[in-house]
């Protein structure tokens, strides 16, 4: 795939000899190969924090370049769950944490979907990070988490004061429906409990949520009074 031999020692994490081919006057250390991968890009996606620190201290090497698909080396190593690669990267201030461009994965719904709590909780703590902004397919972190039943990110993302806890994905179907369509009881609860859900939304096909708890999750209903036609409030 038009791959140089720096691109392969570098994917490969060996040490050695990148440093040797680092040291040639005529390298191009940031020359992408055929698919837009640049050195660092591999590095980053598979984890090679050595190799990572080597190409970070050279000039002219762009820590944020995308590949041919608008993936970054961030998006890429949060995507693999590869925490000190993030970590490394996060430290610059010409990376960002919010990358690539509208209509492409994020880091943070990389990490999400992967479920690799570290990696979201690095970017979680950082201030600029934007825990709304969707993927290519219009789906947030949360809807990600919650789709997933991962309750532990669900809790970490509810925790940020900016989060949107009612954002739909194309089709409008919210975190709280997708937990509830997949029987995530746990999820159900944690979003329930936010005053800003709204348990009544219907999605683009005018199906409300109560028609899913109904079908999907029904030991979530309780006793209590039979619920509005629309509504669900014996949640």
């Amino acid at each position: 795939m038009g791959s140089t031999p720096l691109a392969w020692a570098t994917g490969n994490g060996h040490e050695g000899v990148v440093k040797i081919l680092l040291g040639r006057g005529d390298i191009e250390p940031d020359k992408p190969d055929e698919e837009g991968e640049t050195p660092l890009w591999l590095a980053a996606c598979n984890g090679h924090e050595g190799v990572v620190k080597m190409l970070l201290g050279l000039d002219g090497v762009n820590p944020d370049k995308p590949d041919r698909w608008g993936r970054t080396p961030l998006e890429r190593a949060a995507f693999n769950g590869y925490e000190g690669v993030v970590k490394i990267l996060l430290e610059r201030d010409d990376v960002n944490p919010n990358g690539p461009g509208e209509g492409e994965d994020t880091p943070l719904t990389s990490a999400v979907s992967g479920e690799h709590e570290g990696v979201v909780k690095l970017l979680l703590e950082r201030d600029n990070i934007d825990p709304n902004k969707h993927d290519g397919d219009g789906q947030s972190p949360l809807w990600w988490a919650a789709s997933n039943g991962s309750e532990g990110v669900v809790k970490m993302l509810l925790g940020r004061d900016d989060i949107d806890p009612d954002l739909p994905n194309q089709s409008g179907e919210s975190p709280l429906w997708c937990a509830a369509m997949s029987e995530y009881a746990g999820v159900v609860r944690l979003l329930l409990e936010r005053e800003d859900v709204d348990p009544n939304q219907e999605d683009m096909s005018g199906g409300t949520l109560w028609w899913v708890v109904e079908k999907y999750c029904p030991d979530l209903i309780t006793q209590s009074p039979s619920p509005t036609p629309d509504g669900c409030p014996c949640l």
